[in-house]
């Protein structure tokens, strides 16, 4: 018998912790997937039932969703390097079919899937790119965006044999509890530890996290089933962000910008010798800078025009980046820093 609990997972990170705090407000019961190995200060004192498991094993997830009338699936393995690539698809694709798998057997209601941004095609020209603009495997960059694109061509299968899921595509958030960081994430704390002598201008849509986890509940209770929304926010320049960041933190923009061609053939050699040779992680994902090369603009109006999505100004996510990176890193002195980027206006 379905009750009323709603199943998460990727609950102990970014969005996903987001999301929880939402389904709490609203008066869900809420039931999580952790790993033994994961950082749970995101959730800490929330009161959910938390489940210790992993999206490769299918009878585990069968057990975890029993009782559930909604699941949101918001786990993903976020790597722009590994040793072992098959285990960003192992749980990235098969972890997707396990758990929707495990939906259909306990008949679960309402099912929201969370992709990616990336899996929306460029637009022409000037035009930002929506859900229908067109995207094919070829286009994505590195293993996590094929792993991306292929678990999001699951989710559609399993909608079209009719499992009530909705597909929501978040650009880049920005906002308290990054814990992993992000690649943003780790950007603005380079920033304000004054360990970011230089950058690669690109463009970029930036959202706070709070609209994407509200973005979520949305779909869940009005997004039709099959259709994908795009959860975005406003499109910056990188120079625009460290500008903010700038104002916000006290610290100086850094002047040095690097050539796109530059840092290429940076990542490159970084990939050659850290990754290949000595089988570590980069210091430059080469993937990344693949992927700040090719900057794409998108249009969340569908998802405004049909669950009522609205967007909160960016720059009030990056302040909030920023003291949750002075409380997280820093510690020691992080009110005293904190009351005085408060004294500043962006």
């Amino acid at each position: 018998m379905v009750e009323d609990l709603t199943f998460v997972t990727g609950a102990t990170g970014f969005i996903g912790s987001h999301v929880v705090r939402r389904l709490l407000q609203r008066g869900d019961r809420v039931r999580i997937l952790a790993r033994n190995t994961s950082r749970k200060s995101n959730i800490e004192g929330l009161g959910c039932e938390v489940v210790i498991g992993d999206l490769k094993n299918m009878m585990s997830l069968v057990r975890c969703v029993q009782g559930c009338s909604r699941v949101y699936h918001v786990a993903a393995d976020f790597r722009l390097w590994a040793r072992n690539p098959d285990e960003i698809y192992h749980s990235n694709v098969a972890g997707t079919r396990n758990l929707l798998s495990a939906c259909c057997e306990a008949g679960v209601e309402k099912v929201v899937y969370t992709s990616t941004a990336g899996m929306i095609g460029r637009g022409n020209g000037d035009s930002p790119s929506d859900e229908e603009t067109p995207v094919k495997l070829d286009d994505m960059i590195g293993h996590y965006q094929r792993s991306k694109f292929m678990a999001e061509q699951v989710a559609r299968e399993f909608a079209a044999s009719g499992l009530p899921l909705v597909i929501v595509n978040p650009t880049t958030p920005v906002g308290a509890g990054d814990i992993k960081p992000t690649p943003m994430g780790r950007m603005i704390l380079d920033f304000i530890r004054g360990r970011m002598p230089a950058y690669v201008n690109t463009d970029m849509n930036i959202v706070c996290v709070d609209d994407v986890a509200r973005g979520h509940l949305l779909a869940e209770e009005k997004g039709r089933p099959g259709e994908r929304y795009i959860l975005g926010g406003e499109d910056w320049s990188l120079v625009e962000i460290l500008d903010t960041l700038a104002r916000i933190s006290g610290r100086l923009t850094p002047r040095v910008a690097i050539p796109r061609f530059v840092a290429l053939l940076a990542a490159y050699l970084d990939d050659l010798v850290m990754g290949t040779v000595l089988g570590r992680e980069p210091n430059i994902p080469l993937d990344a800078v693949r992927m700040a090369a090719r900057p794409t603009y998108v249009s969340c109006e569908k998802a405004m025009r049909e669950l009522g999505y609205r967007i909160t100004p960016v720059a009030q996510g990056l302040r909030e980046a920023v003291e949750y990176f002075l409380y997280e890193w820093q510690p020691d002195s992080a009110q005293d820093r904190i009351s005085n980027l408060r004294a500043n206006t962006v």
